[in-house]
């Protein structure tokens, strides 16, 4: 997923503060589970309506991305078990890490009590599930 290094993701050097890493992440995420056709939206919307927190996050900072950077977000879904969904991703500036994270999400009914992940999800994600 493509994402661009704007004035406001930079502190005062020029160099992309480091929480926005967080966000960029978030953002591939999101978009990754559009591209497989589902949406948060979708997924409050149904019948037994779920949502995902994260769970755990280790980021590892490669390289600075700048300011008008033209990056892309990986995401890589390593495992399903239950309601714990393992996520690899990077990002990448052409093809050089600028940074990796570690992701452990979980699936959560509104409540939020753990629970599997809807019907469909998986199948959804499984063309990108680590092999």
């Amino acid at each position: 997923m493509p994402v661009r290094v704007y004035y406001e993701d930079t502190d005062f050097t020029g160099v992309v503060y480091h929480a926005n890493y967080v966000r960029y992440f978030e953002r591939g995420r999101s978009d990754f589970l559009r591209v497989a056709g589902v949406s948060h939206t979708d997924l409050l919307e149904r019948d037994d309506p779920a949502a995902f927190v994260v769970t755990r996050l280790a980021i590892d900072f490669r390289q600075p991305a700048r300011i008008d950077d033209a990056l892309e977000v990986r995401t890589t879904y390593d495992t399903v078990k239950g309601p714990r969904l393992m996520i690899s991703q990077k990002i990448l500036r052409a093809e050089t890490l600028i940074a990796q994270a570690a992701v452990e999400a979980a699936c959560i009914s509104l409540s939020g009590r753990p629970r599997k992940p809807p019907a469909g999800l998986v199948e959804a994600i499984s063309p990108w599930l680590a092999k």
